[in-house]
């Protein structure tokens, strides 16, 4: 089954412990973030701790419900202008607002999850499949029929083999 519209949003609003996400590509190509990106490129930033929107508003009430949100992003060096976009105008503020962010770089070691596709993960019952291009077009949102196991394993490897956003961050120039 295909997901998107009100369908992939309720994932968000009815987890009740966790949701999980995988996230392998160095960019991203959303729609969405173009103009944002554009002013990244023209040298514009944001102060983290003064987002507030739609995004930041929800982690905060799940936070306060006691219901956890995270990833883990796959990455290699030198970072793409992309994840540069991402670290600063997306991560931190989510992970100032609560959001378990983690960063697993693979530049000088083996990927230990080379062969595994973007997903979100929820409750530990139900995975989506995130589809893209290799250039990061979306090409859908797709819920997986089968067992979720080798996905909370999957979990569990990023979660252990990575390192919490802010400290990856320390000293980098995004």
């Amino acid at each position: 089954m295909l997901l998107d519209g009100e369908a992939w949003q309720a994932r968000f609003q009815g987890f009740k412990r966790e949701a999980w996400r995988l996230e392998t590509l160095p960019q991203y190509l959303m729609p969405q973030e173009a103009q944002e990106l554009q002013e990244f490129r023209n040298g514009a930033r944001v102060d983290p701790a003064t987002v507030s929107n739609e995004y930041t508003d929800r982690l905060r009430r799940q936070v306060a419900e006691g219901r956890a949100q995270g990833r883990v992003h796959v990455v290699t060096r030198p970072l793409s202008e992309y994840l540069r976009f991402e670290f600063s105008h997306y991560y931190a503020p989510h992970a100032m607002t609560g959001e378990e962010i983690r960063i697993l770089d693979v530049t000088d070691r083996q990927n230990p999850l080379e062969e595994v596709q973007d997903f979100w993960m929820f409750d530990r019952s139900e995975v989506v499949l995130m589809n893209y291009h290799p250039d990061g077009r979306q090409i859908s949102r797709e819920v997986h029929e089968g067992d979720v196991t080798p996905f909370i394993e999957y979990q569990r490897i990023a979660v252990q083999e990575s390192v919490p956003f802010e400290e990856y961050v320390k000293g980098l120039d995004l």
